[in-house]
């Protein structure tokens, strides 16, 4: 079979799909920055000031400008909005972290948004 680029018939034998992304390690490291900023927060103390968070392995930062505690389900939550600023520019996002039954905080939520 030969390519004519003034064919207008389509070609049914080829087939494309969207692959979901992987991650990145820094996009990772960066979630659990993030997470490990929000659950050790003492909210009694920060009230509603912002939080600043670092992460020195990918250099990336922010800012937590909010975080509200509450019960999902009978498990306590996180739910928290933040910055990040990065190599590739500043993105917001909103996420929510939750304490699992061992007792270690788990990122369950963490969306960009537009």
């Amino acid at each position: 079979m030969s390519f004519d680029f003034f064919d207008s018939r389509t070609d049914s034998s080829v087939t494309t799909n969207s692959v979901p992304q992987k991650k990145s390690q820094e996009a990772v490291s960066d979630e659990a920055t993030v997470r490990n900023a929000v659950t050790s927060a003492d909210l009694a103390k920060l009230g509603q000031s912002p939080l600043p968070w670092a992460n020195a392995s990918t250099g990336s930062a922010g800012v937590v400008t909010a975080i509200n505690e509450n019960r999902i389900g009978g498990t306590l939550c996180r739910s928290f909005s933040t910055t990040r600023h990065a190599y590739d520019g500043i993105a917001a996002f909103t996420g929510d972290t939750c304490l699992d039954a061992n007792g270690e905080w788990k990122l369950v939520r963490f969306t960009r948004q537009n």
